[in-house]
């Protein structure tokens, strides 16, 4: 079994007290990632769509450097700042995922760190887990 955190340079480094990813045990836990850029520390645009699909590459850099992938993921949380954009999202995040899709919860909050539109975290378990 695994333990302890992950970290890459292929995603934004936090912006606070907490890791990229932990492992306990046969669980993988992401940190929520936003639409920054590893190399600027600066939002992707304004726009819903680009800050998603960045938020899906910055995640894709997490789970690879915890030897995961997509398919390896059973749950994920999407956070909103504004309900409206969830058809663009779930457009953009079904583009990242295959059947059989992880469970989801999505919902919208007050605010996102850094003026962000989308954050989204996910729980995945190692390869060899049943």
């Amino acid at each position: 079994m695994q333990t302890g955190p992950v970290h890459t340079d292929h995603a934004p480094a936090a912006v606070g007290p907490y890791s990229q990813g932990y492992w306990a045990g046969e669980l993988f836990y992401s940190a929520g990632q936003v639409g920054l850029v590893p190399s600027t520390g600066q939002l992707v645009g304004a726009d819903v769509v680009s800050q998603a699909e960045r938020v899906m590459t910055n995640l894709a850099a997490v789970l690879d450097e915890a030897g995961l992938a997509f398919g390896d993921v059973v749950k994920t949380t999407i956070f909103l700042a504004d309900m409206g954009d969830f058809g663009a999202v779930n457009e953009v995040y079904a583009r990242h995922f295959e059947p059989p899709y992880p469970a989801r919860s999505t919902v919208a909050v007050g605010a996102l760190p850094l003026g962000a539109r989308v954050e989204i975290e996910v729980i995945g378990r190692a390869r060899s887990a049943p």
